[in-house]
């Protein structure tokens, strides 16, 4: 029987020990949890070490993407999502804050969630609330993708010729947009 099924991205990272794990073998873990007869996964990137921010605020963290396709929708993958991060014993104490494993619906197809204005509400949110805001409700794309060389260069290597539905821009162009030292400091482990 024919599935529809609709491709994916998702972003990956932690930077705490999961019983004694490295982060590394957290995220490989992590992918294999994740696929399923509803969850094909299609590619995994390099993995990357990436700087902790704020600087000094923790261990540097460690980041991959996954394109796979997908026969749940954007709200049942959320939920998957969210029960991988639940078996590595993710709290969520702080926005932003230190993680055995954080695990972000990057993009899904071309669709754009909510709507177009909650999406740019939130994409254009200031840095400075940024850190006390949590949406209650899904947004895809993920809000600040075009902002972070720690999920864009891991999502050239799996979706390369993905084009943001709302920028109209490849992950090559938006990661060529980031500043040379924010791509620099994204380094291939």
């Amino acid at each position: 029987m024919y599935e529809n099924r609709s491709n994916i991205v998702i972003g990956l990272g932690g930077n705490l020990l999961f019983q004694g794990s490295p982060t590394a073998a957290t995220l490989r873990k992590a992918v294999g949890m994740l696929a399923s007869r509803d969850v094909v996964i299609r590619g995994v990137s390099r993995f990357y070490a990436t700087p902790c921010f704020p600087a000094g605020a923790g261990p540097d963290y460690v980041n991959a993407a996954v394109a796979a396709s997908t026969s749940l929708s954007p709200r049942q993958m959320l939920e998957r999502l969210h029960e991988v991060e639940a078996a590595f014993l993710r709290e969520r104490v702080q926005r932003w804050g230190m993680r055995t494993l954080d695990a972000d619906l990057l993009a899904f197809d071309q669709l754009v969630l909510p709507d177009l204005a909650r999406y740019s509400q939130w994409r254009d949110l200031p840095a400075t609330e940024q850190i006390r805001a949590t949406p209650d409700e899904l947004i895809l794309p993920h809000p600040r993708l075009q902002d972070r060389a720690f999920a864009l260069i891991p999502m050239a290597d799996v979706a390369p010729d993905w084009v943001h539905p709302v920028l109209q821009k490849s992950v090559w162009s938006l990661c060529a947009a980031l500043p040379e030292e924010e791509r620099a400091a994204v380094r291939p482990i």
